[in-house]
């Protein structure tokens, strides 16, 4: 019996014999018998034709089933498999899933191909991010699970790769500001993958940005924009940096001390690797092109850190709010209104209109905590500042600003001086 050769290997004896090759020859060199060599070119020779090619798709008696499941998607792109179990639930289908695509490639028409459309966007318009995972990293003596955060501006491909133990939401928004702080701004557009630290249901243009991302977003003033679900390729500049920033930035060259230290390294190599590499849109290196888009960045604000409890509050008449058994100042334009109020690890964050207005020191051993820069400025459409110190409170000031050793001796006597 011949031995039976594939689509491929058949070709290749037909050009084979058709330039002159002996058969003994194309056996040798495709590693069959002569005899399968002889056999196949007297079937080429004769036009026969694959008898499997003539027999009837098994799938071919539920014509009719397949296109009533076409027909209700409406044009739509279908998947096979589900087309196979449908048939399978219904109609007692028996046969497997490769002989309904066999069947469909038959009698249907190849899907016609969708062009992409390139797009460089201006400077300052975008960043895109996402996250690697590399497990058992050796840091201090211990193995550890590393998340890396990559964060990529579009226009110069200037990026920055910041290391994290965890992928929470505390963790989504401390990677973020690490990023804006290397970077000294703000792109208009930061566009993410559907995770649920940045969409909490849905994907894409329809889903539901996080509340907690929306309202850091807000503070920041950028735009979310979520990627559509299974397209990578709307984010292929970041995809492109993860791949490439496993060989440049490989945490597990050597040990680690400690998780400052790898982040360290990897800023140090962050910044040699712009000036290696070109940047498509401008014809320079990377470093070059971030020059030229440093301009367009929003200027970066006082940005909000992670934090860990939130409330509303209502400005008192003495511009204070009360949070966590203290009480702390707010600028007087926003007494009466509500403002937000986060408590961060080591900071209290106030904000109004999305804005932080005002930041403390959290967990002071005093209890009223107070910036007197909040009592001074203009008056609002709304409220009027706060009447200034008297002369009496302005030595006051002076007085406490002083080094204990140069403070009047009798304090009371240089205060009633200064009362009459």
């Amino acid at each position: 019996m011949a031995l039976r050769l594939d689509q491929e290997t058949r070709v290749t004896v037909k050009v084979l014999h058709q330039k002159g090759v002996s058969q003994c020859e194309i056996a040798r060199t495709m590693d069959v018998t002569e005899g399968a060599i002889r056999y196949h070119l007297r079937r080429q020779a004769a036009g026969a034709v694959d008898g499997r090619s003539l027999q009837e798709h098994r799938a071919a008696p539920w014509r009719a089933a397949i296109d009533a499941f076409l027909a209700a998607r409406q044009g739509r792109r279908v998947n096979l498999a589900e087309l196979h179990d449908w048939l399978t639930a219904e109609h007692s289908y028996a046969g497997s899933l490769r002989s309904i695509e066999r069947y469909c490639a038959a009698h249907f028409e190849r899907p016609k191909l969708r062009a992409r459309r390139r797009v460089e966007t201006p400077p300052g318009a975008q960043a895109q991010v996402d996250w690697a995972e590399f497990r058992a990293v050796i840091i201090g003596g211990e193995a550890v699970d590393l998340f890396a955060f990559d964060f990529a501006l579009s226009f110069s491909r200037y990026g920055t790769l910041i290391w994290s133990l965890r992928k929470d939401q505390l963790a989504w928004h401390h990677v973020h500001n690490e990023s804006f702080r290397r970077i000294g701004g703000v792109p208009a557009t930061v566009r993410v993958d559907n995770e649920k630290t940045a969409v909490s249901r849905g994907a894409g243009a329809w889903g539901e940005i996080n509340p907690d991302y929306r309202r850091y977003a807000v503070a920041v003033r950028f735009h979310v924009d979520a990627c559509p679900a299974r397209s990578p390729q709307c984010k292929g500049k970041v995809e492109r940096r993860i791949r490439d920033q496993r060989r440049r930035c490989d945490p597990y060259v050597r040990p680690w001390d400690s998780l400052e230290e790898l982040q360290a390294a990897t800023d140090r190599e962050q910044l040699l690797s712009a000036r290696r590499r070109v940047c498509p849109a401008t014809g320079t290196s990377v470093e070059e092109a971030f020059a030229i888009e440093q301009p367009h960045l929003a200027p970066l604000p006082i940005l909000p850190e992670p934090f860990d409890l939130v409330g509303t509050r209502t400005v008192a008449i003495d511009c204070m709010i009360p949070f966590e058994g203290r009480a702390y100042s707010v600028p007087f334009v926003h007494v009466g209104q509500p403002v937000e109020v986060r408590g961060c690890a080591g900071r209290v964050q106030i904000l109004a209109g999305g804005q932080i207005v005002a930041e403390h020191r959290r967990h002071t051993s005093e209890r009223v905590v107070i910036d007197p820069r909040h009592f001074e400025g203009a008056a609002s459409g709304r409220v009027l500042p706060p009447l200034p110190l008297g002369r009496m409170g302005r030595r006051l000031l002076e007085i406490q600003a002083m080094a204990p050793e140069k403070r009047p001796i009798d304090l009371y006597a240089s205060l009633a001086e200064v009362a009459r």
